[in-house]
C-alpha cells in the first residue's frame, strides 16, 4: 500500500514539472505568436504612388472627325425615250464619253422614210405659195386661196419638225461628260423607256456627304476646308465645303454638309467611305491636361496637384476639349505638378509618392 502511494506521488510531481516546463517554453522570448494574431500595421501603406505631369503651355487644336461618303458630281440612268429595236451600240463599257456623244440607237427607218416624203413635198408647196402670192397681187385669186396655200406649207414644215424630233428620240446621247458603266442590253434587243441601257457617272469633281454635331452648325459654312482619307491609301486629300443643309436634323441632332473634291486625275471612285477631319479652332499657347485628370464633383471641376508630398485639390475652369486633352482657362499655372493617375483614390492631404513624372 505504501509503495502504491509513493508511485502516485512521484507521477504527480513528474506531471507538475512537465507542465511548468511547457509553460516556460511558450512564454520564452522569440516564441511564435498564437495563430490568428495580426502583425503591427505598416505605416508606409498610407502613401499612394501616382504619376504626374509638370504643367506647360502647348498648341491645342479642336478637330472634328466624321465619316462621309464619296458621291459622283452627276449620275443618271440612261434609257431611250421611245421604243424600238436597238440597231447599234457605240460605247465601250467603263469608258469616258463626251457630252452629246452618240451611245446607242434604235431603228428609225420608218421615220426617215416619212421625213423624205415630207421633204419632197416642200418644194411643191413653196411653189404653190409663190404662184398664189403673184396672182393675189393681180387680183387673180382670192386672199383665202393664198392663205390656204401658206397654211399647207406651214403644216408640212411642222410635220417635218415632228418627224425630226421623233428621229432624235431614237438616239441615246450623253447628257454630260463622264464614265459609262456596264451596259444592260445588246444589239437586236427591243428597247423601251423603262429599260436602263447603262449608267453615266461624272466623277470629276466628287461630292463628299457627311454630318457634324449641331454645336458646330454655326461654324461650318461654304468655304470651310477639310481633309479626308480613304481606306487602302496613305494619301491625304483636300476638299472644300460648298453647301450645308438648311436645318439641323431633329432626329440625329446633326447638320448635313456637302463638300467638293476636284478629283482631276480620276483616282477616287464614288461610293467609297471617307474619314474626314476639320480643324475648327487653334490655340497656340494653351494649358491642356489629360481628360482623365479632371474630376467633376457636384458641378465643380477640380484636379489634384502634388505639393510637398501630398495631394491638394484645385478648382479649375475648362475651355476647349479634344479627344485626349482639355483646356484649363483658370486654376492652373505653368510649373504646377498635376497628378494624372489614381484620381479616384485621392483626397485632400493624402500622402503621395511620384512614380513617374512627365
Amino acid at each position: 500500500m505504501n509503495n502504491l502511494k509513493r508511485w502516485i506521488i512521484t507521477a504527480i510531481v513528474i506531471a507538475c514539472c512537465i507542465g511548468i516546463g511547457l509553460y516556460n517554453l511558450i512564454k520564452a522570448p522569440g516564441a511564435p505568436e498564437k495563430e490568428g494574431s495580426l502583425p503591427p500595421p505598416d505605416r508606409s501603406r498610407n502613401v499612394l504612388e501616382v504619376n504626374a505631369r509638370v504643367i506647360r503651355t502647348q498648341p491645342l487644336t479642336e478637330t472634328i472627325s466624321a465619316i462621309g461618303s464619296l458621291l459622283p458630281d452627276e449620275e443618271v440612268d440612261l434609257s431611250f425615250e421611245t421604243s424600238g429595236k436597238i440597231v447599234s451600240i457605240h460605247f465601250q463599257e467603263g469608258s469616258a464619253v463626251k457630252k452629246g456623244e452618240l451611245l446607242a440607237k434604235v431603228n428609225d427607218a420608218p421615220l426617215r422614210a416619212q421625213l423624205s416624203r415630207y421633204e419632197a413635198q416642200v418644194q411643191l408647196a413653196e411653189d404653190r405659195v409663190y404662184r398664189q402670192n403673184a396672182l393675189l397681187k393681180k387680183d387673180a385669186v382670192s386672199q383665202e386661196a393664198f392663205e390656204q396655200a401658206s397654211t399647207e406649207l406651214a403644216i408640212l414644215n411642222a410635220d417635218i419638225d415632228l418627224v425630226k424630233a421623233n428621229i432624235a428620240l431614237t438616239e441615246l446621247r450623253a447628257p454630260f461628260d463622264g464614265m459609262v458603266g456596264l451596259r444592260n442590253v445588246s444589239e437586236g434587243a427591243y428597247a423601251s423607256p423603262n429599260i436602263v441601257v447603262t449608267t453615266l457617272t461624272k466623277i470629276s469633281p466628287l461630292k463628299i456627304d457627311f454630318s457634324v454635331p449641331e454645336r458646330y452648325a454655326d461654324q461650318i459654312r461654304p468655304g470651310t476646308r477639310l481633309t479626308f482619307t480613304v481606306e487602302g491609301s496613305l494619301r491625304t486629300f483636300d476638299a472644300t465645303v460648298y453647301a450645308t443643309e438648311s436645318q439641323v436634323d431633329v432626329g440625329t441632332r446633326t447638320l448635313s454638309v456637302r463638300a467638293r473634291y476636284p478629283n482631276a486625275d480620276g483616282a477616287l471612285m464614288p461610293g467609297r467611305f471617307a474619314g474626314i477631319r476639320i480643324r475648327m479652332q487653334e490655340i497656340p499657347q494653351a494649358i491642356a491636361i489629360p481628360t482623365e485628370a479632371l474630376i467633376p464633383e457636384m458641378g465643380i471641376d477640380k484636379v489634384y496637384l502634388y505639393k510637398n508630398g501630398t495631394a491638394q485639390p484645385v478648382a479649375v475652369k475648362t475651355g476647349l476639349r479634344t479627344d485626349a486633352l482639355i483646356q484649363i482657362v483658370d486654376g492652373l499655372t505653368p510649373g504646377d505638378t498635376l497628378i494624372t493617375s489614381g484620381t479616384l483614390q485621392l483626397r485632400t492631404g493624402l500622402k503621395v509618392k511620384l512614380h513617374h513624372i512627365d
